[in-house]
């Protein structure tokens, strides 16, 4: 299975280039050319880590191609405009420090310097965490903490002070906020204003746990505990990770060892196991044991995890491999787009689709930790 799914891989660099790559579902149904986006920034960030655990120099040359060709000589990246605000696009900027570190190349340097600057001036909440983008404003998405906060850290390790108080204060907010202690589940987003539209009024959280949501915020944590120092920051993410990694293996399924798309209501008519969300748990568990930071049955929990979206969700088609089960999107409004309501109906409402890389991304990162085990 392992050959079978490297060679997956390698399918999907071979029919992809940096204007249209094949696993950037949402940009081939809008029929637009890829730009700088955390779509291709979680997948080049796998591509990577395939490269080092496997050796074959394949998933490296493509990632640097790649992301060589978004980077001028200042620093400038194409497509990217700072004013949006958009927590999403500073994702991509975690694979420029392996890529300066292995190229010497100045101009990857200026680029993470660039995307340092839109996080200097970012909007915040009056607690002082981002907002998600310029177009929500006051509101806080666990997915926003994935594409900003491991990046962050990496920047004030490498380049900065190495303090990460700004990044702890951003956790710690969520973690009062948006954790249900009855669930043992974070919400999806938080508005600290509390007037979104979807924003319970007391409480300012959406109204329902959404999966894959639930995978970026451990996935996070489990990086940023890699990236810190021990110490008092790396302490507090260790207390947050464990609390978080215990309640959502509560809601792991007994038989195939993934999650469902709206993780406190299996079975639910309409619910479904997903791939990219279990992906994200799998692999912050699998990780988590690997730093010490979980109990090594974690690791044998993450291990179910990958065996039962292989057996369900991997499959032949045409002679390839191919994975389904991944959500394509979801999100919460803007105000002009009130289907985006946080509801149980629409979660489940949103496509489900095959080989995009918001699944196809986490399946990898999840494969590397299941490989890095047999090494």
């Amino acid at each position: 299975m392992y050959e079978q799914i490297d060679a997956y891989v390698l399918r999907l660099i071979r029919e992809s280039t940096p204007d249209k790559t094949v696993w950037n579902i949402e940009k081939i149904r809008e029929g637009k050319p890829s730009n700088w986006n955390y779509i291709d920034g979680c997948m080049i960030t796998a591509l990577l880590m395939m490269s080092e655990i496997t050796g074959d120099p394949q998933y490296y040359d493509f990632a640097e191609h790649f992301i060589d060709s978004f980077i001028g000589e200042d620093g400038q990246i194409r497509t990217y405009d700072m004013s949006k605000f958009n927590l999403d696009d500073v994702n991509e900027g975690r694979v420029l420090f392996p890529l300066y570190e292995k190229t010497g190349k100045e101009k990857y340097r200026k680029a993470a310097d660039l995307l340092r600057k839109q996080l200097a001036e970012q909007p915040r909440t009056y607690e002082g965490n981002f907002w998600h983008k310029a177009i929500y404003p006051d509101q806080v998405w666990l997915d926003g903490l994935y594409m900003a906060q491991p990046f962050l850290a990496t920047y004030e390790k490498k380049f900065g002070s190495a303090d990460y108080s700004d990044t702890m204060g951003q956790i710690t907010t969520v973690r009062q906020r948006m954790y249900d202690p009855e669930k043992h589940l974070y919400y999806h987003g938080y508005d600290a204003s509390k007037k979104a539209f979807w924003a319970d009024p007391e409480t300012g959280c959406s109204k329902n746990f959404w999966l894959r949501s639930i995978g970026w915020f451990a996935v996070a944590l489990a990086d940023l505990l890699e990236i810190t120092e021990k110490g008092k920051a790396h302490d507090q993410l260790l207390a947050i990770f464990a609390e978080l990694m215990k309640g959502v293996s509560e809601y792991q399924d007994a038989e195939t060892g993934m999650y469902w798309q709206v993780p406190d209501q299996p079975g639910r008519e309409g619910n479904y196991l997903e791939t990219s969300g279990s992906s994200m748990l799998a692999y912050a568990m699998l990780k988590g044991a690997r730093l010490g930071a979980l109990p090594q049955e974690y690791a044998q929990k993450g291990q179910k995890t990958f065996q039962g979206i292989v057996e369900k969700y991997l499959s032949f088609t045409n002679g390839s491999l191919n994975l389904g089960g991944i959500c394509l999107v979801a999100g919460l409004g803007p105000e002009n787009n009130r289907r985006r309501d946080g509801s149980y109906e629409y979660y489940i409402s949103e496509p489900v689709v095959e080989n995009d890389a918001k699944g196809v991304a986490p399946f990898l990162l999840l494969y590397t930790e299941i490989k890095r085990i047999s090494i």
